[in-house]
């Protein structure tokens, strides 16, 4: 059976996709899945053994500049490729209005979230078939429901495996004993208080373990090394491609992380995690594994869903919801799962 998966973005909901394709390809031995991904994320697929073929859309850069996409050709490319075999199914995992045309233009009988689950409704006038999924699950418990109801089966009662083939990875950069602090993300309310990050850093070393922090653009740059000044067991660590942070953060003994893509992806390797939430609530769309911990902020507007905090900046914790979200507290907590590992 040959299945085109339409989901494109973003980190976190590529990863969730996987414990889906999982199952589906244990129900159905002979799956074979194509998989239509943003460019930043298309090494992930080809990590699953399910996957024999990734096609890469840039929708985000295209919807800045249309008329280069059409110029350059990359556009007509992209429907050349996706045009180019028939499927048994072609099914829309985003349900969104900007996947839509990109299910209606692959060849196949469609499916994908009905009106009511989808999170942009109209994206189901596109599909042959829709199915109806709860939208008070969690993300993977969703596709794994949208699976079964496109493929034809019922979701069994099992924990999720995301399937991915480590030894598709790259060598990792660093080796032995080591504990990944994934410290940065794009909103500022997500940000766990630096001086929390130094105390934890310096439990680590503490507990003989050294720290790597990735960072994403020279803000996050600016802060691991300002997170690091004093320790000599942590350092920042070079960039990182997306395959090489995820050999990094496969050979670490545990990792801390806000809510974020690398912090997912952790999980989805199987690393003993804690993730730290604040202004957002991991419910539907947080952290899902077996070896990881969701640290949940206490706090009377928490979670508030903000890019940035309505507080003022005063006290030296701040966004003030991480007060009761301590670093001894979070260090206990990785603790039981490193111990548990």
């Amino acid at each position: 059976m040959k299945l085109l998966l339409v989901k494109t973005s973003s980190l976190g909901d590529v990863l969730h996709a996987l414990p889906a394709l999982t199952e589906a390809r244990a129900r159905l031995p002979a799956l074979e899945c194509h998989w239509v991904v943003e460019e930043a994320y298309a090494d992930i697929p080809a990590w699953h053994p399910a996957v024999t073929r990734v096609i890469p859309v840039a929708l985000r850069r295209w919807r800045r500049a249309p008329l280069a996409a059409c110029r350059s050709g990359q556009a007509r490319n992209f429907v050349r490729q996706l045009r180019a075999l028939r499927y048994d199914c072609v099914l829309d995992a985003q349900g969104l209005l900007k996947t839509a045309p990109v299910t209606l233009l692959a060849r196949g009988p469609r499916v994908g979230f009905d009106r009511r689950s989808a999170r942009e409704g109209l994206a189901a006038f596109v599909y042959d078939r829709a199915v109806p999924v709860d939208r008070r699950q969690h993300a993977v418990e969703r596709l794994r429901t949208l699976f079964g109801g496109a493929l034809g089966y019922a979701p069994g009662a099992v924990a999720p495996d995301y399937g991915i083939d480590r030894t598709r990875l790259p060598a990792s950069a660093v080796d032995g004993d080591y504990l990944v602090f994934l410290h940065g993300s794009t909103w500022s309310s997500k940000l766990w208080p630096d001086v929390h990050w130094r105390v934890l850093i310096e439990r680590a070393g503490q507990a003989g373990l050294r720290v790597f922090l990735p960072w994403g653009d020279a803000v996050e740059r600016a802060r691991a090394e300002r997170l690091v000044a004093g320790h000599a067991h942590a350092r920042v660590l070079t960039p990182l491609g997306l395959p090489e942070l995820a050999a990094t953060l496969a050979g670490a003994r545990g990792v801390v992380g806000v809510d974020s893509g690398p912090t997912h992806l952790a999980t989805a390797l199987g690393v003993p995690t804690v993730a730290l939430y604040g202004a957002t609530d991991p419910l539907l769309t947080g952290t899902w594994g077996l070896r990881q911990r969701r640290a949940q902020a206490l706090y009377p507007c928490a979670p508030c869903l903000r890019r940035v905090c309505r507080f003022a900046a005063e006290d030296a914790v701040h966004p003030p919801c991480y007060g009761q979200l301590d670093p001894d507290a979070v260090w206990a907590q990785l603790g039981e799962l490193l111990a548990a590992a």
